[in-house]
């Protein structure tokens, strides 16, 4: 749900300072869920883990054809039912991005895993990359850090805030207690404001980013 401050700020550093921005997969984004695949899950997981996929699979060929407005409510639903850990109770790291298929098959994670599953769903459904933006941002009653995903229904709209504490679908406007500080997409990265896109920064290359493309493109 929430991090701490240092590895927010570390975060940041390491988004800022290296040059170089490259996201490989978010173009053209197709999550083939095979039969071999949900094979490997039940060898790996169990039967529920198994069921767990399924039902991704077919919450995406359900929403395939409706409007973005159903799409990003059921799509913020179905993964806000998981259970939220900590990185370190889940996986033993103090930071680790899981893929949407980890997620699912480890039934859990943290705020930025719920981000990222949601954000690699709505690509696939075909939501433009462009009205996308994982944002970070300070969740002030907690004063932790934290992340949630941004759609901009037009480019210079207020975005709407898809988030696993609050999991009401609401304007950033309306989000009172959330203070953006950064967003990025695989197009680049942003200095983030409430009300709007925010600058773009130079270009950065994150390494956690590519570890997770590299490990969603081996999945599928």
């Amino acid at each position: 749900m929430l991090k701490n401050y240092y590895s927010f700020a570390s975060a940041l550093t390491a988004l800022c300072c290296v040059i170089c921005f490259s996201f490989t997969i978010s173009a053209s984004l197709n999550l083939n869920i095979s039969q071999t695949l949900l094979d490997n899950t039940e060898l790996h997981y169990g039967k529920a883990a198994r069921r767990r996929v399924e039902k991704w699979d077919r919450e995406l060929r359900n929403l395939i054809d409706e409007d973005v407005e159903t799409q990003i409510y059921e799509i913020n639903n179905f993964f806000n039912q998981l259970p939220y850990y900590t990185d370190k109770q889940h996986w033993g790291k103090s930071d680790y991005w899981a893929t949407p298929l980890e997620m699912l098959e480890t039934n859990g994670g943290d705020c930025e895993d719920y981000v990222i599953a949601k954000y690699f769903s709505l690509r696939a459904l075909g939501v433009p990359e462009e009205n996308l933006r994982m944002m970070f941002v300070s969740a002030l009653e907690y004063n932790q850090a934290h992340m949630v995903l941004a759609y901009y229904p037009t480019p210079n709209a207020i975005p709407l805030i898809l988030d696993n504490i609050n999991r009401r679908i609401l304007p950033a406007s309306k989000r009172r207690d959330l203070r953006p500080v950064y967003s990025f997409n695989g197009e680049g990265l942003w200095l983030a404001k409430a009300q709007g896109r925010g600058s773009q920064l130079g270009g950065s290359k994150h390494k956690m980013w590519d570890d997770l493309t590299a490990r969603i493109e081996r999945d599928f």
